[in-house]
């Protein structure tokens, strides 16, 4: 069992990747966790110093890691999807679900962790609606490629569960 959680930043992918690997009693895992850990650096300091080029090539190269692995649920970053044609190569390997949470609910996870996220630093509180709007229909052709998509309230273990056994 491969499971691939993909979505906005904000949308639970850590939270349920937590439930679901204790659920299946397998390994559950944060790619960007995994990238900190190997790099060394943070998220924020990889974009801020060598910017998302590269972060992304790193990214895809830990990605196909999971390749060998014969279970698990990875939560991968928002954008990880989008690059290198990960999102075909997760679908090649295993389960992927998209869980798409509302904007408004993305917006009142992120305002607090706004300084932590190199994609939203920058921003106001006031631009935050704005700029997942856009980021979201920039995503969206890639997510939409996900087996499995479940929508603000569907999202809960019961779903989860149904949709990957």
């Amino acid at each position: 069992m491969k499971v691939f959680l993909i979505g906005m930043m904000g949308s639970g992918k850590s939270f349920w990747k937590h439930r679901l690997s204790a659920k299946f009693k397998i390994g559950g895992y944060d790619l960007d966790s995994i990238i900190e850990s190997v790099e060394e650096s943070s998220i924020s300091e990889l974009f801020e110093g060598n910017g998302e080029i590269s972060f992304r090539k790193t990214e895809a190269k830990l990605l196909r890691w999971f390749g060998e692995k014969k279970s698990f649920v990875l939560a991968t970053g928002g954008g990880t999807p989008c690059f290198h044609q990960n999102m075909e190569w997760m679908n090649q390997q295993g389960i992927t679900i998209w869980l798409d949470e509302p904007i408004e609910v993305l917006v009142k996870r992120l305002l607090p962790e706004m300084d932590h996220r190199p994609l939203l630093k920058d921003l106001t509180s006031e631009n935050l609606y704005t700029f997942l709007e856009n980021k979201l229909k920039e995503r969206e052709p890639f997510y939409c490629q996900a087996k499995k998509r479940l929508v603000g309230s569907e999202i809960n273990l019961k779903n989860l569960i149904a949709n990957i056994q």
